[in-house]
């Protein structure tokens, strides 16, 4: 797909979504929800080593820096990228392993600014448990190349065995960690803390079902197999830094949560989003918040792969 030629997205609740379809509207248009975005394809990934980005986060350090990393294979690696996508540096992880590598997220946490890398892939469902690497974000102004052991880790497992998720995001409020099950029907959220007491696997606590993200349709499901289209699966999530928004992003779409009055993330994620459809993007499998929850970036699964920005006129 050669840049400027990405397809439309467009904004609206998720009733009007479910009701009359909401018609495709213009790249920038407004949409029935009176929200108008702003499309803008950013640049390229230009680092030849990121080749199958499967996460993606805004820096907690500084506001015009990214972080991102591969999917299973490849070396404990972050990569920092530019707003366009061009190099900015690396971290190599001491005594980590990428096993499947599947989303990372970045946050402040009394007053230090933190990266966590989630290995939590699990095609198969055969894992016994699950790491969260927690890293203290290197100043990158110093050397941009460096290598750091994890701050620390967070083994944990599920209380119904194994399953296989790809989106994780860092409520730093109630210091924990958001996790959502893609395989399920509907998708499951889950939590641990963000700094366990001991070394011990912890168990995760479920939350609610998310009945706000769209279910596939029958046939959906029956032919997935063949078509491989999962349009339904969650691939990522992000929470904004100022804790206000959240978004989900599946094969198809990104779902955008305000916090607004409700007490905390699970009850949030049980109001109708704002629903931003992704249109032959595939391999879509990255997306970070900015800081004030204003802006998406959202990147693929492959190499030299474009960035694409969503910014919001004003904020929902």
């Amino acid at each position: 797909m050669k840049p400027g030629h990405w397809s439309g997205f467009f904004v609206c609740g998720l009733f009007t979504l479910a009701a009359s379809g909401c018609g495709d509207a213009p790249a920038n248009a407004a949409s029935s929800a009176g929200r108008p975005v702003q499309r803008i394809d950013a640049g390229r990934l230009e680092n030849k080593d990121i080749d199958e980005a499967s996460g993606l986060a805004w820096s907690a350090r500084q506001d015009d820096l990214l972080w991102t990393h591969n999917d299973s294979g490849d070396k404990a690696r972050l990569y920092a990228l530019g707003m366009h996508g061009e190099a900015r540096g690396r971290i190599k992880l001491k005594n980590a392993d990428n096993r499947d590598w599947e989303d990372m997220a970045s946050f402040t946490l009394d007053g230090e600014p933190y990266l966590l890398v989630a290995d939590i892939g699990d095609n198969e469902s055969k894992r016994e448990y699950l790491t969260l690497y927690v890293i203290a974000e290197p100043d990158l102004s110093r050397d941009s190349k460096v290598s750091l052991e994890p701050a620390w880790r967070i083994n944990f497992s599920y209380p119904e065995g194994p399953r296989d998720a790809e989106a994780v995001a860092v409520d730093t409020e109630r210091r924990r960690v958001l996790i959502i099950s893609k395989r399920d029907l509907p998708a499951r959220l889950y939590e641990v803390p963000l700094q366990p007491l001991s070394d011990d696997i912890v168990l995760a606590e479920r939350g609610p079902d998310l009945r706000t993200l769209p279910p596939p349709r029958r046939n959906d499901v029956a032919t997935a197999p063949m078509s491989k289209d999962w349009h339904w699966q969650p691939t990522a999530m992000d929470i904004a830094h100022d804790g206000e928004t959240l978004i989900v992003m599946t094969y198809s779409a990104i779902y955008y949560f305000p916090r607004a009055d409700s007490p905390d993330w699970s009850h949030a994620l049980q109001r109708p989003p704002l629903a931003l459809k992704l249109h032959k993007l595939p391999n879509a499998e990255a997306a970070a918040l900015s800081p004030n929850g204003q802006s998406i970036v959202v990147t693929v699964e492959k190499k030299h792969a474009p960035l694409l920005r969503i910014d919001f006129k004003d904020r929902p």
